[in-house]
């Protein structure tokens, strides 16, 4: 699977951009369907329910298989939504909705300068806000004896996997995310490292983003 160019939205920073004294407040968020879409507008909506107008832009989903839509609430037709739209495509952002919001401030900008205000709000606040690559990984359960058990935790570490949950009882159980990169060597170290006592058993391939606190975006056996 192409996961080059996938982005997910991890933090999110508004932005505001003056133009002419109109004033372009841009919000995102993470969302993972079009009614998460539509009650962001709405709650957007409420928040400046004294602004002129509030356009938008979502996709949603994955590379092979994305539902966009936009919208330009009374701007001329194509000045908003739909450049706003082709930011977020070209920085390979999906599940996400942006807004931005306009202030009037009594000058007409035009069309080239209004597709121009939308397209700069909408890239200050993507500037602004943190983003992580979706990744392919393996899920791993290790079950091993305590001393092989810290062993085997230094060396996930130094190989960029991350602990999804321990269990201790007469053994121990780890539960690991592993880089798919990683997964074939990872496994043999676990066997060397427990001198063959511990077999590391592969849960299967996933989809996930934020390398620091790592979160499932798909289960591939799942969606198969």
């Amino acid at each position: 699977m192409d996961t080059s160019n996938w982005n997910i939205l991890t933090d999110a920073t508004e932005s505001d951009v003056e133009v002419k004294k109109s004033h372009f407040l841009c919000e995102l968020k993470l969302v993972h369907n079009e009614e998460e879409a539509k009650d962001f507008i709405d709650s957007i909506r409420k928040k400046h329910y004294d602004a002129r107008h509030h356009c938008f832009a979502m996709r949603i989903g994955t590379p092979s298989d994305v539902f966009e839509r936009s919208g330009d609430d009374g701007e001329p037709s194509g000045t908003a939504g739909k450049p706003m739209l082709e930011i977020l495509k070209g920085a390979g952002i999906y599940d996400v909705c942006a807004v931005v919001t306009r202030y009037f401030g009594g000058t007409l900008l035009g069309t080239g300068g209004l597709v121009r205000a939308y397209s700069d709000s909408l890239k200050e606040a993507i500037n602004l806000s943190d983003f992580a690559p979706v990744l392919e990984g393996i899920r791993f359960k290790v079950k091993c004896g305590y001393s092989a058990a810290e062993k085997i935790k230094r060396q996930a570490s130094n190989m960029g996997l991350s602990s999804m949950g321990e269990e201790y009882a007469e053994d121990c159980t780890l539960n690991l995310l592993s880089p798919k990169a990683e997964a074939d060597a990872f496994a043999d170290k676990v066997i060397q490292l427990s001198m063959g006592q511990a077999e590391p058993e592969r849960l299967g391939e996933v989809l996930y983003y934020d390398e620091k606190a790592p979160k499932i975006y798909s289960d591939c056996a799942q969606d198969s």
